[in-house]
């Protein structure tokens, strides 16, 4: 390098970005504008309006997801209030309602079981953190390519879970297992060896009252209504049932949860776990909300960053994993929300619940939330699409079987990768199908009728289109290999679509089969990325002539009748 050459050197190397830039740029992106609190002002008190309504049916959920997930009733209602109105500040929809959700439960359950409370509330941190990397690689959109048999099949699983995790409530009894089928079981011993009506009569009137008001009537939210009424008749009438217990009348001092450093390590994939679940469901409610209004759409990659922030703020106050609700955010569409101003009130009036009316909320029977969420089981099923999907083709009935039972059987995160391998095979199966090896005519004007003749009888011509990787390579090499009674071949590569390494590998093993039964092997139509393929791997290596690549099919079928004319002459 001259004296002259190294100031442009160093200007080259000042314009470019740094890391802390690129990481400012992208902090700036995912950061909420004063634009996307303008609507705020445009209808408050229609927003206040929705905001109460959300608290009505979020509240009975909040009690019983933080019951379900072991933590309790007050980590249940902490984390709609704190995730509720940090989600809605920083995320990335108007509409969005956050909270505990069934399928959050389902995940948490064994971390509790496993590394009890504080385990549970390092992990809401983890994941937080994860989804603030997530939103800062810009991976919102990644989310849309989970197939729809595995979303219906693990809302399907988690649906069963938690139905099966009401039945010790229902039952007024306890179950023993490591699985919550067996707990289920186990409960149902234990209450027909000495039976207690009232809880069960609790679910079951909360249940078909829920679920009777919503056919009938489904704007108006009765959730609420119906604990109200359970509690009052158990409470007057001195049913034996067990009630929720104590909650805190004021606000938790914020604390870092604590847990040994050698706990770390194990809390890392459980975290993961909690964070895909926390992306995935929270994108799913945005798309809903985004199809159910006119004008509304989400900011993917925001909506990630203000998950993550919720989920590093919840577990200060106490507060359970958390994720936007499909429930509360429809509701919340449904009366009228138009801005972020709806999932604030919905926090601040469910912190009112705790400083105003905590005490008689703790006197609501456990029974009665179980029929809450049992009602909520049968509305997160959607027996038509159901229905639809195992009718569609055999694959998505495959996909969407095999993920709710893994979901039941095994866990949320193994019956995610169950059901994306099984999509991803029968996704590669049509793939490779769409891969055709036609047999062409050589028709050219430039010949006479005899030469034409020659080229008939001694120059066959292969055209493949699509694909040509390693799920269709074999299918390629099998229908090429079995020519005979020729002299030459040649191979239209231009409608080729994809190819990697298998399928360029499986194309040299053909050439070489074929070159050795003395057919010559011509190439024409090769694109630049394609060449580049053929060069790294040796494929060319395996022609009789390095001159048998064409940029095009008459070239080569003219060097074709020029081989066959020279091997006829020394015949």
């Amino acid at each position: 390098m001259t004296l002259r050459e190294a100031p442009h050197a160093d200007h080259a190397e000042a314009a470019q970005p740094s890391t802390a830039r690129i990481i400012l740029a992208r902090l700036r992106e995912l950061l909420p504008e004063r634009k996307d609190y303008a609507d705020m002002r445009r209808d408050p008190k229609r927003d206040i309006v929705a905001g109460v309504t959300v608290a009505f049916v979020a509240l009975p959920l909040a009690l019983a997801f933080g019951l379900s997930s072991g933590m309790g009733a007050a980590a249940g209602l902490m984390t709609a209030i704190v995730a509720g109105i940090v989600a809605a500040v920083f995320g990335g929809s108007n509409l969005q309602v956050s909270g505990p959700t069934g399928a959050m439960t389902v995940v948490l359950i064994p971390i509790f079981t496993q590394f009890g409370a504080s385990g549970v509330l390092v992990v809401g941190m983890l994941a937080g953190i994860f989804l603030l990397v997530l939103a800062f690689a810009r991976a919102g959109r990644a989310m849309q390519y989970i197939p729809l048999p595995v979303v219906e099949g693990f809302t399907l699983g988690i649906a069963v879970i938690i139905a099966l995790q009401q039945i010790p409530s229902a039952l007024g009894t306890t179950g023993q297992g490591e699985k919550v089928f067996m707990v289920a079981i186990s409960s149902f011993q234990t209450w027909f060896a000495n039976p207690n009506w009232a809880p069960v009569l609790i679910t079951l009137a909360v249940a078909g009252t829920i679920l009777l008001v919503l056919r009938l009537r489904p704007g108006i939210p009765s959730a609420l209504p119906a604990v109200i009424a359970a509690t009052v008749v158990a409470t007057l009438v001195g049913l034996p049932v067990s009630v929720i217990g104590a909650l805190p009348s004021t606000v938790p001092i914020p604390s870092l949860p604590t847990v040994p450093l050698s706990m770390y390590s194990a809390l890392l994939l459980p975290a993961i776990a909690v964070a895909a679940l926390a992306a995935l469901e929270s994108l799913l409610s945005a798309t809903v909300a985004d199809g159910m209004s006119v004008d509304e759409h989400h900011n993917s990659n925001r909506e990630l960053f203000g998950q993550g922030m919720a989920n590093l703020a919840a577990p200060l106050f106490g507060g359970v994993p958390a994720t936007a609700a499909i429930a509360r955010t429809a509701v919340n569409v449904r009366t009228g929300a138009r801005s972020r101003l709806a999932a604030i009130t919905q926090s601040v009036a469910l912190l009112v619940v705790i400083l105003v009316a905590s005490r008689w909320v703790s006197m609501i029977p456990m029974a009665a939330l179980a029929g809450v969420l049992l009602a909520t089981c049968v509305q997160m099923v959607e027996v038509s699409s159901l229905r639809a999907l195992v009718r569609s083709t055999r694959g998505d009935a495959a996909i969407l079987i095999a993920t709710a039972l893994a979901t039941i059987i095994f866990d949320l995160v193994t019956a995610v990768i169950v059901g994306m391998v099984i999509a991803g095979i029968y996704a590669l199966r049509q793939v490779a199908q769409s891969a055709n090896v036609d047999r062409t005519e050589i028709t050219t004007d430039d010949h006479t009728l005899e030469e034409r003749e020659l080229l008939r009888e001694h120059v066959v011509a292969f055209r493949l289109d699509g694909p040509l990787f390693f799920g269709a390579a074999h299918k390629f090499l099998l229908e090429i290999s079995e020519i005979s009674d020729v002299r030459v071949v040649i191979l239209r590569l231009s409608r080729v679509k994809t190819l990697d390494a298998t399928g360029a590998t499986v194309l040299g093993d053909t050439i070489k089969t074929l070159e050795n039964r003395g057919i010559t092997v011509l190439l024409s139509g090769i694109s630049d990325d394609h060449d580049n393929v053929f060069r790294v791997l040796g494929i060319y290596d395996h022609l009789a002539d390095e001159r048998h690549l064409f940029a095009t099919t008459p070239e080569a079928i003219e060097h074709a009748r020029r081989h066959i004319d020279k091997h006829d002459r020394t015949a």
